[in-house]
C-alpha cells in the first residue's frame, strides 16, 4: 500500500524532504507539491515525477487522493495547516516549530484532543539520528550509571544580520532542547539564557537548564562560528560518558596535514536521521503501529515552551521556569509506549 504525500512549501527543507520521500522510502508516492511560487514548486514536481502541482496549500490538503501531508512551509503557517490537514483526516509531519507561540501549539494540541487520535508528528529528526540513538542506549542500559549533566554544541558557519539572540533560541537551540529531554526522559523546570560578548553581529548564545530529575543541560549556541556546522553533546553519568560521534567520511592528507572536513550546514550531518524518520512516519501510517521515536505535538510544545522561556531569562538575566499545562491522555499513552519500546530494546 502506497502513502500518498503532499508536501507544503518548498524552500530548502521541504525540496529535501520531497527527495527523500521521492527516492529513499519506500511505500511513499510523491502525490502534491505545493508552494506558493508555481515555478519552484513545478520545477521540483517535475524533477521528481507528482502526480500534481498546486499553489493554495488549503486545496492540497483537503483532496482525496492524499493520505498524508508534510508541512514546510513558513513556521507562521505551521498551526494553522496543521489542523487544517488533521480535519481533512489526513496524517501530518510538521517542520519544527509545531507553531511560534506556546498558544498556538495549544491549539493543535486542543484539535488532535478531541480527534482522539494522535495524527501529527513534528520533525525532531535528531531522535533517528544513530549517533545520538547510541548515547540514549548507553543511558538506558545503565552503561555510564545515572545521569548528570548533558554538555551541547551547535554551531552554525553565519547568521543574516538581521538573525537575533532570540532567535538563537528560538530557531536554533530546539533540537537541543528536545533531544536532551528525549536521551534523558525528563521534563526542564529551569532555564537561563545569556549573550556573550562578541565583535560578531549575532554574538553567541549560552544556555542552562535544569531537569526535574536534578540533570544540567548546557547549550552553547553559536550561529557566526565561521569554520563550518558542528555539533556535538556529552552526556556525562555518574560512572562514565558518552560523547556523540558525528560520522567522518574521509581525511584528506596534503602539505603535512591532517585534515577532515565540515560541512557547511546541518543536512550532510543529519541525512541519516531525516531518511530514517520519513521512512519511520510513511510506515508508521501504512501498518498503523506508530515508531515511539516521532516527536508528538505534546513534544513540540515543550520544545516551545522551554524556548519562550530561555527568551525571557535572555532579556531579563534572570533564570526563568519552564512550566507547562497537565499532559492529556491522549499523550501519556505515548509516553508510555515509548519507555516500553525503550526497554524492550
Amino acid at each position: 500500500m502506497s502513502v500518498r504525500i503532499a508536501i507544503i512549501g518548498t524552500g530548502v527543507m521541504g525540496a529535501d524532504h520531497a527527495r527523500i520521500l521521492a527516492s529513499d522510502v519506500p511505500g511513499a508516492a510523491l502525490q502534491v507539491i505545493c508552494d506558493a511560487n508555481v515555478t519552484r514548486a513545478r520545477e521540483l514536481g517535475d524533477q521528481l515525477g507528482a502526480a500534481h502541482v498546486l499553489t493554495d496549500p488549503l486545496e492540497a490538503l483537503s483532496r482525496a487522493d492524499v493520505d498524508a501531508v508534510l508541512i514546510a512551509s513558513p513556521d507562521s503557517t505551521h498551526a494553522e495547516l496543521t489542523i487544517a490537514a488533521m480535519e481533512a483526516g489526513k496524517h501530518v509531519l510538521c517542520e519544527k516549530p509545531l507553531a511560534p507561540t506556546s498558544q498556538e501549539s495549544l491549539r493543535v494540541i486542543e484539535a488532535e484532543t478531541r480527534l482522539g487520535e494522535r495524527r501529527v508528528h513534528v520533525g525532531f529528526m535528531r531522535r533517528f539520528d544513530p549517533a545520538y540513538g547510541a548515547m540514549k542506549s548507553a543511558m538506558e542500559s545503565g552503561g555510564v550509571g545515572d545521569a548528570l549533566m548533558m554538555h551541547n554544541f551547535h554551531r552554525n558557519v553565519t547568521a543574516p544580520e538581521w538573525f537575533t539572540g532570540e532567535m538563537a533560541i528560538s530557531n536554533s537551540a530546539p533540537h537541543e532542547f528536545d533531544i536532551c529531554r528525549f536521551v534523558l526522559g525528563s521534563e526542564y523546570v529551569s532555564v537561563l539564557a545569556v549573550q556573550m560578548p562578541s565583535k560578531n553581529a549575532i554574538a553567541p548564545v549560552f544556555l542552562v537548564l535544569k531537569t526535574a530529575d536534578g540533570q544540567m543541560v548546557n547549550i552553547e549556541v553559536n550561529n557566526n562560528a565561521a569554520y563550518g556546522y558542528d555539533v556535538r553533546c556529552e552526556l556525562v553519568g555518574s560512572s562514565g560518558s558518552v560523547d556523540l560521534n558525528a560520522p567522518v567520511h574521509a581525511t584528506y592528507k596534503a602539505s603535512l596535514q591532517a585534515v577532515q572536513r565540515f560541512d557547511p550546514d546541518w543536512r550532510p550531518r543529519f541525512a541519516d536521521a531525516y531518511r530514517l524518520q520519513n521512512k519511520a512516519w510513511i510506515n508508521g501510517i501504512a501498518s498503523g503501529a506508530t515508531d515511539p521515536r516521532l516527536a508528538t505535538a505534546w513534544d513540540g510544545l515543550c520544545s516551545t515552551l522551554v524556548a519562550e522561556a530561555g527568551v525571557v531569562s535572555l532579556q531579563t538575566g534572570t533564570w526563568q521556569p519552564v512550566s507547562s499545562p497537565d499532559v492529556p491522555a491522549l499523550y501519556q499513552a505515548a509516553k508510555s509506549n515509548s519507555l516500553l519500546a525503550e526497554r524492550a530494546e
